[in-house]
């Protein structure tokens, strides 16, 4: 039997970030996939969703062009070349993780992994083989799978979750989408620009209700001015399927009512993978499907760790790769830094792009906290000016007292990027007059950062 300093279940984003740095450390390490090498940000998540969005924000480019004085004719959205593209982008770092791998000598078996002890690991290797490993530390990252609601199940023809979503080469008319999270909301914006009538389906109160609800609200208006429909506060309550299409039966503010379309895309969110990894045969602690952790990763039983999606929420692959260094930092036995969920950025990337970390203004004011709010309009700064991206805002909340920034929460061009500067001043509680004194090159849009903290300070130059 072959025995190891460390196993990794899982290769997403948690898991190879984890055999990686361990292997770099010096820990003989092996890594267990079952399915694709990149798990699945990397192969039918975060990677091809951007590729998809790549080729829908050149198409309305093309299509807005004569604003920017260019005459373009005689040009269309050829969905098996975008599809087929954003495979090869998904294939490319794929065999990317894959020389990784091999570069720093992680060894790969492919096959499912359950545990058997503490230390044991069988295999069902893809070649049907069976083989045990021993592994002196264990690390789980086995990610999510999309949720399916028991009265609406996933066919995968008429009711497609993001996974299929990616692979739609052949568009419906019409589709409504399940879900207004960022999933939901991203492949809204994909297939409405390219052709398909879209209504978004939320059961609370917003779009991206997890945002703070000002960006809420400003996605829900931009999405209106591009003709995407959103029913809130609507539940679908069943659906039957016909010869040519799908009835919903909605109940909403205004009671109930029927919406009938080509195809139901499912993103109410995603599931644990954590069962039948021999989590019982251990004794390993779970909560709602989700792997039970201390603040260094660690599970309940000794040795045995957990990361990314299958360890809790928010499910993000930033946030698995970071807490596998964490792991590896305590199987090493260095000093730890827990996370901390509040300097977790957040990001959506359709248009205008949706970005955030730390405290929504919702919970400073129901937990009486004395906070200040500063917010600036993109229209403001030369670079939106320039590139005709003027729509949307910045806003910060505040600490009153300290002028700590508390929270920042963006939409609008390039939001994506902008929140790395924010996140660093809030993990090093930086206030608003050092991002006031920091020279940011003009024109840029990070100008906006400036600008938001020089108004907290009644100093704003161009507002």
């Amino acid at each position: 039997m072959i025995k190891f300093d460390l196993a990794v279940i899982g290769s997403g984003p948690g898991g190879y970030v984890a055999a990686i740095r361990a292997a770099q450390r010096g820990l003989n390490t092996v890594i267990i996939e079952k399915e694709h090498i990149g798990g699945i940000c990397l192969n039918w998540g975060c990677i091809p969703t951007k590729a998809i969005i790549r080729s829908v924000n050149v198409l309305r480019d093309i299509a807005s062009a004569e604003e920017l004085g260019i005459e373009v004719s005689g040009f269309h959205a050829n969905m098996q070349k975008i599809i087929a593209r954003s495979r090869g982008a998904a294939d490319r770092l794929t065999k990317g993780v894959s020389f990784l791998f091999k570069k720093h000598k992680v060894s790969v078996i492919e096959g499912y992994a359950r545990l058997e002890g503490a230390s044991k690991i069988k295999i069902d290797k893809s070649d049907r083989s069976v083989e045990t490993i021993e592994a002196t530390h264990i690390i789980i990252a086995s990610g999510a799978r999309s949720k399916a609601l028991p009265h609406i199940p996933i066919d995968g023809k008429d009711v497609i979750s993001s996974r299929e979503a990616l692979e739609l080469d052949k568009l419906p008319a019409s589709m409504a989408v399940m879900g207004a999270g960022a999933i939901g909301v991203e492949f809204a914006y994909i297939y409405k620009h390219l052709g398909v009538d879209i209504t978004i389906i939320e059961a609370l109160d917003s779009l991206l209700p997890n945002e703070d609800s000002e960006i809420s609200k400003e996605l829900h208006k931009q999405f209106k001015k591009q003709k995407i429909k959103a029913l809130i506060s609507t539940k679908v309550v069943k659906i039957k399927k016909e010869n040519d299409g799908i009835t919903l039966n909605l109940s909403g503010p205004k009671g109930e009512s029927e919406l009938k379309v080509d195809m139901l895309l499912s993103a109410v969110g995603v599931v644990p993978n954590s069962e039948d990894l021999g989590l019982e045969t251990v004794g390993v602690r779970t909560e709602r499907g989700f792997i039970e952790i201390n603040k260094n990763q660690e599970t309940n039983v000794k040795g045995i760790y957990a990361i990314g999606d299958v360890a809790g929420t928010p499910c993000l692959a930033h946030k698995a790769s970071k807490e596998g260094l964490i792991a590896i930092d305590h199987i090493q036995g260095k000093d730890v830094e827990p996370l901390n969920k509040n300097f977790i950025p957040g990001c959506t990337y359709c248009e205008p792009q949706v970005a955030s970390v730390g405290m929504r203004e919702q919970y400073a004011l129901e937990n009486d906290i004395d906070y200040e709010i500063s917010k600036v309009q993109y229209r403001v700064i030369g670079k939106a000016v320039a590139t005709g991206r003027i729509d949307g805002f910045m806003k910060f909340v505040i600490d009153a007292k300290t002028k700590n920034i508390l929270g920042a929460h963006c939409i609008g061009s390039e939001a994506t990027e902008l929140i790395a500067e924010l996140t660093l001043a809030l993990t090093q509680e930086m206030t608003v007059h050092e991002l006031a004194e920091t020279i940011h090159a003009h024109p840029t849009l990070s100008e906006l950062v400036m600008e938001t903290a020089e108004n907290a300070l009644g100093e704003a130059i161009h507002v």
